[in-house]
């Protein structure tokens, strides 16, 4: 177990060198704003990656934890992945999955060392500093180390567990919000570097749009849970029509067993296979908060789209809210495409990330207009049409 997990450690290591390279030889004006960025966009694809690994069922690829057969990797455990294939052919141990499996836990260690050399340089250059330069206060990076060993430890569940859906479901939105608090420490870094002191609206105008940025994201979690628990119940099927479910407005649903939290896949918490009028309710109910989600995001938006300080950021989030309608209802119709499946998980990430650089920009904002309106001298004052 030692040894796999040194050899699994150096595997993430050599996976980490080539963004850490990028970073040092980065032309930015603070590296260790790239490196924060560079997670960022890591992390995002990581969360599309293990998006693709449940997809394609290749979660128990592996089927312990941390290595393959107690190996580092498929190549040392190629005769006991190739013999469990041999006797299971439909099973979920397979070569393919079995490498799915393991890069999708490379990534993650190799986004773990990037957060460790984060905290690290930021503990170093803080102290160094005398405790002076506030872009590198540590107590983020450090919070998002603790966060991310969280994260590690129930993706090891997950595999221990056999793939429980609460567990899964989890181990999705701790990887959101690991993006998100990286997306807010950016955005952070962005200011402290580059700050904005263009003031677009008055404090209550910017305090409305801040709270229904607030309130965007939130339901957006719920939703985003909502469709971890589709997607881990194998429920994406359950409703193979649209608008309508089954040919019907309010079809034959069964909530108390589908959102049992504490069970097995396919199972009840007696232990019963699970029936279909289940899986009918928790698609249903996922379809149907796409609809508010949309109007509450897109409210948003379009309140925030007059401001220049927060124009960039609206208009993505009402592009991928249309993204995000048109690829939900492509894989019901074009019964459940694993790239456009990917493509749906891929819109909730990059809406997680626009939704937290709204909410953090809108912050800002009112906090300037606050200090303009209090009499704070500020370069420019620009009107915004107020809806």
């Amino acid at each position: 177990m030692h040894m796999t997990l040194i050899q699994m450690a150096v595997t993430a290591l050599l996976v980490a060198l080539l963004p850490l390279s990028l970073v040092y030889t980065s032309s930015d004006a603070s590296k260790y704003r790239k490196l924060v960025w560079v997670s960022v966009f890591l992390t995002f694809d990581l969360i599309v990656f293990g998006a693709f690994t449940r997809l394609t069922d290749s979660g128990l690829g592996c089927p312990d934890w941390p290595g393959c057969y107690g190996a580092a990797n498929p190549f040392l455990a190629h005769a006991q992945i190739v013999a469990e294939e041999a006797l299971r052919p439909t099973g979920p141990v397979t070569v393919v999955k079995a490498w799915i499996e393991m890069i999708h836990r490379y990534l993650a260690m190799a986004i773990g060392v990037l957060i460790v050399a984060m905290m690290a340089q930021a503990w170093y250059r803080w102290i160094k500093s005398g405790r002076t330069r506030i872009e590198y206060a540590p107590g983020m990076p450090t919070f998002l180390f603790f966060f991310v060993c969280l994260q590690g430890a129930f993706g090891a569940w997950t595999v221990t567990l056999k793939l429980q859906p609460v567990i899964v479901t989890i181990h999705l939105l701790l990887g959101m919000g690991l993006l998100a608090l990286l997306v807010w420490y950016g955005g952070r870094q962005n200011q402290l570097i580059s700050p904005v002191r263009t003031v677009t609206a008055s404090p209550p105008a910017m305090r409305n749009i801040r709270l229904l940025a607030g309130a965007s994201a939130l339901i957006l979690l719920v939703q985003i849970a909502l469709g971890g628990w589709v997607s881990t119940n194998y429920a994406t099927l359950a409703c193979t029509d649209f608008p309508l479910c089954g040919g019907k407005l309010v079809p034959e649903m069964d909530f108390a067993h589908g959102f049992t939290l504490w069970r097995e896949l396919g199972k009840t918490a007696a232990g019963h296979y699970l029936p279909f009028s289940a899986l009918t309710a928790i698609h249903w109910v996922h379809r149907n908060m796409g609809f508010i989600v949309a109007l509450v995001a897109g409210y948003t938006a379009w309140r925030a789209w007059d401001h220049p300080a927060l124009h960039k950021v609206a208009r993505g989030i009402a592009i991928m809210l249309a993204v995000q309608i048109a690829s939900g209802v492509a894989t019901i119709y074009l019964s459940f495409p694993l790239t456009i499946a990917v493509l749906h998980n891929a819109g909730a990430a990059m809406l997680v990330l626009l939704l937290t650089m709204l909410n953090y920009k809108a912050k800002y904002q009112y906090d300037l207009a606050k200090k303009a309106a209090s009499g704070s001298a500020f370069p420019q004052i620009l009107p915004a049409r107020q809806r």
